[in-house]
C-alpha cells in the first residue's frame, strides 16, 4: 500500500516534492464551486471533556487539551524539552513537503488571509515545520518507527530505534502524529505498537498530538476508532482531520479514496477550500496554536 502525499497523480500529472519552494497546483480534478465547502469554518476547541471513543466522528477537530498535558509538558521543559520545537511522526501525509514547509520560508511564501491569528504560533515553531526527521517518512508504520536505525545514522547510537533516537537528539515539546494508512489490515499490530509511541513520548515528557486520517480504505474506520481510543486512555489531544474533510467534494479524498486532494495552502483565495491539503495545513496550524496555548497560559487566560 502506498503512503500518502509525496506526491499527486492528477489527469496523469506527477507533482515532484523534493523542494522547498512554492508548489504550483496540479491541474484540479474536482469540479465543484467555492459553495460547496464551508469555507468559513473556522474550529475552535472545546472546553467539554472528551465524548467517549466510539463518538470519535462528533469529537472536536481542535482538540480539547486536558489539563495532565500542561504537566506533562512543564516536567518536560525542566528536564531540557525546548518549547519551540515539535516533531513529525508518520507516513507520507506528515513527511511530505506538502505538510508545513512553506511556514519555514519566508512570509512571502505563505497566505494566512483572515487567519493572521496564526503568526504567533508560526514564529515559536520555527524550523519544526519544514524539517523531517527519523520518525517520518513515506511509507511509514508503527513498525518502522520502532525500529532500529540504519547502521551509521549520524547522531544515533547502536541499537536505538527511529523514535527513541528522534527524542533524544531533537528534545521536542511536542509531537504531531499521523499513522494509519499503512497498517490498516494490520489493527492489532498498529494499536500495540501505537501506545509504545505514545508511551515512549510521555515518558519523555513530549505532548503527544494525535491524528484521525482522512481514508476509511479498511471499511469500517476502526483504524480511527483505534487512535481515539488511545487519545481517550492517555488522556490526549486528538487532531480530528477525518471531521475537518467531511464536507468537501469526495470528502477530500482522490479517485484512489487514498490520498488527499491537493491545491497550495493560500488561506486568503477560498477556492482553494475545496481541497483537502488547505485544509490540513489550516487546521495542523490550529492545533499547534490551541494545545501550544493551553499548556503554557493559566486556565481561561488562554485568549
Amino acid at each position: 500500500m502506498s503512503a500518502c502525499g509525496l506526491r499527486a497523480e492528477e489527469g496523469g500529472t506527477i507533482i515532484p516534492t523534493n523542494t522547498a519552494t512554492r508548489i504550483a497546483d496540479p491541474p484540479p480534478n474536482i469540479h465543484a464551486t467555492s459553495e460547496a465547502v464551508m469555507v468559513t469554518r473556522t474550529p475552535k476547541a472545546t472546553l467539554e471533556p472528551h465524548l467517549s471513543p466510539e463518538y470519535w466522528q462528533e469529537w472536536p477537530i481542535i482538540p480539547t487539551v486536558m489539563p495532565t498535558m500542561k504537566t506533562v509538558y512543564k516536567q518536560g521543559i525542566e528536564i531540557g524539552n525546548n518549547p519551540a520545537v515539535f516533531i513529525k511522526i508518520g507516513d507520507g501525509e506528515i513527511s511530505t513537503v506538502w505538510f508545513l514547509t512553506q511556514y519555514d520560508l519566508e512570509p512571502a511564501n505563505y497566505h494566512l488571509g483572515s487567519h493572521t491569528d496564526l503568526l504567533p504560533v508560526i514564529n515559536q515553531f520555527s524550523g519544526s515545520f519544514g524539517r523531517v526527521g527519523l520518525a517520518a517518512g513515506r511509507g511509514y508504520n508503527t513498525s518502522i518507527i520502532l525500529g532500529l536505525v540504519p547502521v551509521g545514522t549520524p547522531g544515533c547510537e547502536p541499537g536505538e530505534s527511529r523514535l527513541a533516537c528522534e527524542i533524544r537528539t531533537t528534545r521536542p515539546a511536542f509531537a504531531l502524529i499521523s499513522l494509519g494508512t499503512n497498517q490498516v489490515w494490520q489493527p492489532g499490530i498498529f494499536e500495540t505498537e501505537y501506545r509504545l509511541i505514545v508511551e515512549s513520548l510521555l515518558e519523555s515528557r513530549v505532548v503527544p498530538i494525535l491524528a484521525t486520517k482522512a481514508d476509511n480504505l479498511e471499511g469500517d474506520h476502526q483504524i480511527n476508532q483505534i487512535i481515539t481510543r488511545i487519545a481517550y486512555d492517555y488522556n490526549l489531544p486528538l487532531w480530528n482531520f477525518w471531521l475537518a474533510v467531511q464536507p468537501l467534494p469526495e470528502q477530500g479524498l482522490q479517485a484512489d479514496r487514498e490520498h488527499l486532494t491537493y491545491a497550495y495552502s493560500d488561506f486568503s483565495n477560498l477556492t482553494k477550500f475545496l481541497y483537502a491539503w488547505p485544509w490540513r495545513n489550516l487546521t495542523a496550524l490550529q492545533v499547534l496554536d490551541a494545545v501550544y496555548r493551553a499548556v503554557t497560559y493559566p486556565r481561561g487566560d488562554e485568549n
